[in-house]
């Protein structure tokens, strides 16, 4: 993946709870999640599965995009979701 970008993305933890952040290496940061080094919220919630992501090219567009996400229901996260302009196969093969 080009490093220039800057991602959001949405996991959902073992509990079925989301977690929402955002990074500018999705590779490694969902390793670190698998791996029960990311954030503080999905340790202990693993595995997690990525179910959204989403690019930009400005970190501030990012950052404004997952403030934006982390506002909304569960049902308003789940239909962005379902909506998935970039919703992800499986993360096993990104945790690798």
């Amino acid at each position: 993946m080009d490093s220039n970008n800057h991602y959001v993305y949405m996991l959902e933890c073992a509990d079925g709870t989301y977690y929402t952040g955002y990074t500018n290496q999705l590779e490694k940061r969902l390793s670190l999640h698998q791996r029960g080094k990311g954030a503080k919220y999905t340790r202990g919630r693993s595995p997690v599965e990525l179910v959204y992501k989403n690019a930009f090219r400005s970190k501030g567009e990012a950052l404004k995009e997952e403030y934006r996400i982390k506002q909304l229901t569960r049902k308003q996260k789940e239909q962005l979701i379902r909506e998935g302009n970039n919703a992800y196969e499986d993360a096993t093969e990104l945790s690798e």
